[in-house]
């Protein structure tokens, strides 16, 4: 459901700039075209957090890659997929 164009690069989440998925700072309540630049002084990586929107968790990394992207599946689902084009390539190649 995403593309490239979703991409907003900013260092506000974690003080080092990088690429998150603009749904997922809309969703966070954040304008992602008027985000502010973070001040790592005061950032605070503890548990407690310095907000209550995390990186990697509520707002969501990603790079131009994302077009390749037509699923999401569950872990389970993809080793299964995995496992069977393994042992078809390997039953192919007489192995």
């Amino acid at each position: 459901e995403n593309a490239s164009n979703d991409i907003v690069y900013t260092n506000l989440f974690t003080g080092v700039h990088g690429n998150y998925l603009r749904p997922s700072i809309e969703a966070a309540g954040l304008d992602p075209d008027d985000l502010p630049e973070s001040d790592p002084s005061n950032m605070n990586f503890g548990s407690g957090g310095s907000s209550k929107q995390k990186a990697w968790k509520d707002i969501w990394g990603s790079g131009q890659g994302i077009n390749a992207v037509k699923a999401v599946l569950p872990a389970g689902e993809l080793v299964t997929r995995l496992r069977t084009e393994y042992d078809a390539a390997r039953e192919r190649l007489k192995l």
